[in-house]
């Protein structure tokens, strides 16, 4: 009956001390970075009704969600994605708010199909939301937040791919192909299949120069450059004005000085339902997956309500920690500066200065087994506690160097003004 007690289900883990200790440092770093970018942070529910998801199936599939009934039968679902609600939110409890509106959020989300290659079931999303302009200023401050996030999370080694769906869709609008045969070259595209790419444009009746630019679609990536080469050919102005936006963002980051972070994809057209204009994803060394991924989709959130242009991304935690470790960057460990043990004529003592340490920033820890302390320094030792307190009385403390050994007496004014660092 309780056999799988003591299990966890696939797909989710127990987070232990020090990869706990690391995953709350970087959400505070990265937390600290879309505050100072004068985003505020929201919380949405983890459960939400199966109608705000059921929408955007090519971000969502239905499949993907866990999905359960409420009292009333209503569907409900663990949220598979903080984008989505975030819009919900904008649109009904900011509806009046003046915008530009700049929204942040840290929390889990949930999905079936994350399971494999270092993804899991439950994984944790950091993100940020600009809602209310469509310009390449707006785009732009979204991927240098992203660039920013990464770069306080220690990484050094990575690169953001810069696509634009528009530029797709004007070519796909002008070969005549059907929406199913859109969205089939949109897959073969975005999985780079160029053998597969070959025939389906060679059945159709299509300009030289689109076969030429379709075909070539998966390779066309690189530096700005990418851009003046593609504009030569003699596309319609819908793909004109998408190359045009796409260089101005490019520009605009080159200001920031973040040019050698990024790179052009015009070959990135995943979920163009969706998106609306600039995309982009994130890669980075040790990690097969995008570590981030972000865009424009301006027709988000009309859907709940209120019409308004919106661009954002969101990274996964989950995965800045597995590239933190495989790159072999230090992420460190959770500290105890000082252990306090007593004698019961010193206990008062003992805690008055526990708390003024702890007022100080220091982590204390207590001793409350009321071991010798030959057996206290040996816990210390196994722990990595470098120093003990001992506080034999209201007037006498000794301070032990637990690697060394040595001992030293030591004034409660002489400790305090110390920092406990004697």
């Amino acid at each position: 009956m309780g056999k799988w007690k003591i299990y966890t289900p696939e797909g989710v883990q127990d987070i232990l001390v020090n990869e706990c200790f690391n995953k709350r440092n970087l959400e505070d770093k990265i937390r600290k970075v879309f505050s100072s970018h004068g985003y505020y942070e929201v919380e949405t529910p983890i459960v939400e009704f199966y109608d705000v998801f059921s929408a955007e199936t090519d971000i969502t599939p239905q499949e993907t969600m866990f999905k359960f009934f409420d009292g009333q039968g209503r569907i409900l679902v663990l949220r598979p994605d903080l984008t989505i609600p975030v819009a919900r939110v904008a649109a009904t409890k900011f509806k009046d708010t003046n915008y530009p509106l700049r929204l942040s959020y840290i929390g889990n989300s949930f999905r079936y199909n994350e399971l494999g290659g270092g993804k899991q079931k439950e994984f944790t999303q950091a993100g940020v939301e600009l809602l209310g302009v469509n310009s390449p200023e707006a785009d732009a401050e979204i991927i240098a937040t992203a660039i920013d996030a990464l770069l306080a999370c220690g990484l050094e080694n990575f690169q953001l791919d810069i696509g634009q769906v528009e530029f797709f869709k004007g070519l796909m609008e002008e070969t005549g192909l059907s929406s199913e045969e859109t969205e089939q070259m949109r897959l073969l595209v975005d999985s780079k299949d160029f053998v597969a790419i070959e025939e389906l444009v060679k059945v159709h009746d299509i300009k030289d120069h689109l076969k030429e630019l379709i075909f070539n679609l998966p390779g066309l990536f690189g530096s700005i450059d990418v851009i003046d080469r593609v504009k030569e050919y003699p596309i319609n102005r819908r793909c004109i004005n998408a190359l045009e936006n796409l260089k101005r963002v490019l520009e605009i980051i080159d200001d920031y000085g973040y040019s050698k972070y990024v790179s052009v994809d015009l070959g990135m057209v995943q979920s163009v339902n969706y998106y609306t204009g600039t995309i982009f994803r994130g890669f980075t060394y040790g990690v097969g997956f995008p570590i981030l991924s972000g865009g424009r989709y301006d027709g988000l959130v009309e859907k709940f309500g209120k019409s308004s242009p919106a661009t954002g991304f969101s990274l996964g935690i989950n995965m800045i920690m597995m590239a933190l470790d495989r790159q072999k960057i230090e992420m460190g460990k959770p500290v105890i500066d000082s252990l306090i043990c007593y004698k019961k004529e010193g206990r008062k003592t003992a805690f008055e200065i526990c708390e003024t340490l702890r007022k100080q920033g220091l982590s204390v820890e207590v001793d409350i087994t009321g071991a010798g302390i030959g057996e206290i320094k040996k816990y210390a030792e196994q722990k990595g506690i470098g120093g003990i307190l001992f506080v034999p009385d209201s007037k006498n403390i000794e301070v032990h160097n637990v690697e060394n050994g040595d001992i030293k007496a030591v004034s409660i004014d002489e400790l305090l003004k110390s920092g406990g660092a004697l």
